[in-house]
């Protein structure tokens, strides 16, 4: 057993005496921009060698007291190889907390390697891995203190498993947490799983943190993750660690962008369309990258108007430079004779914000609120399948928004804030134009005139208020849309497969919200005294939900003139099927449209007495 365990130690010294060691690079894929982010650098071993796997080597260094040497050596190798492959994006290190305060870390050699790598500091995450339990956490925020001081960012690896908590998370403030993987597989298919992750991304906000989702396997994941809003994303489903890792989206995971969910917001861009970046494209020339500084200068004295210029390897974009930084940078004693003939690589920035055509208008602004703010100047490059399109402005992207703003608050409910006619419309004409399966469902109050007019118009505003609410808390916001036709009329846009549970639930929900805003005696007696049109006193029944549906195929409808007036219709029957079936008891009746629009006969649904 000695035997084997002096073997290894060993082992050991010979792979860091002769630097056997080699990272592999597992892409980071930012979901917003359907672009790489980044690669997380994971070391290996030699093949043959005992050690070739992580776990072992890591274990057999702790053993050793050898930790901070291996890592010390991993980090050198992780960004020698990164450098000469000229990676784009950041370097996700996986450092453990008892190595931060490494002398070989703090003292600034890593500082003077990157330096002569050319890797800038900002593009360097530290990831802290989750082998190891933080007893002193105090120590640990200083010392990261000083890694962001020297441009450094952080990350917390594993959210949800071994030290990587909710303490960490609050007292170390990281610009990157990685959600355990536990929680991402299946996660398309398990509520809980998917509560948790929304918690998560709610927390991420607030704390201005991106969400990194491990482990992603499955496309019905990865689509689920995207559709959240959750930022990044890694795993074998968008690619493997390789020695030689890809460096832009192929196969599953560009299929997987290419089946486009439907966006539920309500800022548009005009009748079926979503704004993207491609809509604030311009279509700047950009410079390769073994240009030189002097051709780069004489550039922006040529096109005075010209704030930015994109730097590209091929058709693939490499990084940007700024006027003012640059022309700054020349005005200094000297620096024309020192670095004019040398390659622009010198000074862009290497880690520009490079966004995909398809990335929504929102997506973007969401992007630039947690980014660095040379972004807000500098902009970003809009790539078409990771090709060089145009370059895209903070100010074009303000200037959208606010018009998307004024634009939305027009077309909004103003009692409710959800949307309204055309933002419904312009929803039913996204969805039939990609052919997607849908249940349209149109819901009334009925009986509502007689009870806004007996307690008043704020007592009505109430029982309209409660149903919105309910609409909202009853829909899957992932898949559903909820919109407000005007007065007590709603429109709901259905792909959950249980959306006929929903509608029952809406219905039950809504009679008991409506029955605590009466007194006991209208409670016990299931109704009120109203006055009719005549002046004659009138016992009335209280008010109920009729919900007319519709399934509507794939071209089945041209437009949502058709689809409204399928739902109308159904809505009608709806109304009637409650009067046939409850008189004056009161109840709530949902009606299905059983036919494909237009064709055959209905079947209507009977509700349960309430």
């Amino acid at each position: 057993m000695n035997v084997a365990m002096d073997g290894e130690a060993l082992e050991l010294q010979r792979l860091l005496s002769e630097n056997l060691l080699f990272p592999v690079f597992q892409p980071i894929l930012d979901f917003r921009l359907r672009a790489i982010l980044g690669y997380e650098s994971l070391i290996r071993g030699p093949e043959e060698s005992c050690l070739h796997r992580p776990d072992r080597l890591f274990a057999v260094a702790a053993r050793c007291g050898r930790s901070a040497d291996l890592e010390h050596a991993c980090r050198e190798a992780s960004l020698r190889a990164f450098a000469a492959q000229r990676l784009a994006g950041r370097l996700f290190l996986n450092v453990t907390p008892g190595c931060l305060l490494d002398t070989r870390l703090m003292n600034g050699h890593t500082r003077a390697l990157l330096a002569e790598l050319g890797i800038a500091p900002n593009r360097l995450v530290l990831e802290l891995t989750e082998n190891q339990k933080i007893t002193d956490l105090p120590g640990i925020h200083e010392a990261l203190q000083h890694y962001r001081g020297r441009g450094f960012q952080i990350a917390i690896d594993d959210l949800g498993e071994g030290f990587a908590n909710l303490r960490m998370w609050s007292e170390l403030r990281p610009e990157f947490v990685k959600i355990d993987k536990h929680f991402v597989h299946g996660i398309a298919d398990d509520r809980i799983k998917f509560h948790f992750v929304r918690a998560m991304q709610d927390l991420a906000e607030i704390s201005n943190t991106l969400l990194v989702a491990e482990g992603i396997e499955r496309s019905e994941d990865f689509i689920c993750l995207r559709d959240m809003g959750i930022a990044c994303g890694q795993g074998y489903f968008i690619g493997h660690p390789e020695r030689r890792p890809l460096r832009q989206l192929t196969g599953p995971a560009l299929m997987a962008f290419d089946a486009q969910s439907l966006t539920l917001t309500q800022m548009t861009g005009g009748t079926g369309r979503l704004p993207t970046a491609r809509t604030l494209l311009k279509a700047i020339e950009p410079v390769p990258m073994h240009a030189s500084n002097a051709d780069v200068i004489a550039r922006f004295e040529a096109e005075p108007d010209l704030d930015v210029l994109p730097v590209v390897q091929g058709t693939q974009p490499v990084g940007m430079i700024n006027r003012h930084s640059m022309v700054d940078r020349f005005a200094r004693p000297f620096r024309k004779e020192l670095f004019g003939r040398k390659s622009c690589e010198l000074f862009m920035d290497h880690a520009p914000l490079v966004v995909d055509q398809h990335a929504t208008i929102q997506e973007l602004a969401m992007m630039l609120s947690l980014a660095p703010k040379h972004y807000l100047f500098d902009g970003f490059i809009v790539t078409g399948e990771g090709c060089y399109l145009g370059v895209g402005s903070s100010h074009d992207l303000m200037a959208t928004i606010t018009e998307m703003q004024i634009s939305a608050a027009r077309y909004a409910n103003p009692l409710t804030q959800l949307p309204g006619n055309v933002p419904i419309n312009e929803h039913i004409d996204r969805m039939l134009s990609s052919g997607s399966l849908f249940v349209a469902a149109y819901i009334d109050i009925d009986d509502f005139k007689p009870f806004n007019d007996t307690f008043g118009y704020r007592r009505g505003d109430d029982v309209i208020q409660i149903l919105a609410r309910l609409l909202c808390d009853a829909v899957d916001e992932r898949l559903d849309f909820v919109g407000h036709i005007g007065g007590d009329d709603f429109f709901v846009i259905f792909r959950s497969a249980d959306w006929e549970m929903r509608c029952w639930q809406v219905i039950s929900r809504f009679a008991e919200a409506v029955n605590n805003l009466l007194g006991v005696d209208e409670r016990l007696r299931g109704g009120y005294m109203a006055e009719s049109r005549r002046g004659e006193l009138n016992f009335q029944r209280l008010p109920a939900l009729s919900i007319g549906a519709v399934r509507v195929g794939a071209g089945e409808c041209e437009s949502h003139r058709e689809v409204a007036a399928a739902a109308s219709s159904a809505k009608k029957q709806a109304k009637k099927q409650a009067r046939n079936l409850h008189g004056e008891s009161g109840g709530g009746s949902l009606f299905i449209e059983r036919r494909r629009v237009g064709h055959g006969e209905t079947q209507p649904l009977r509700a349960p007495l309430n």
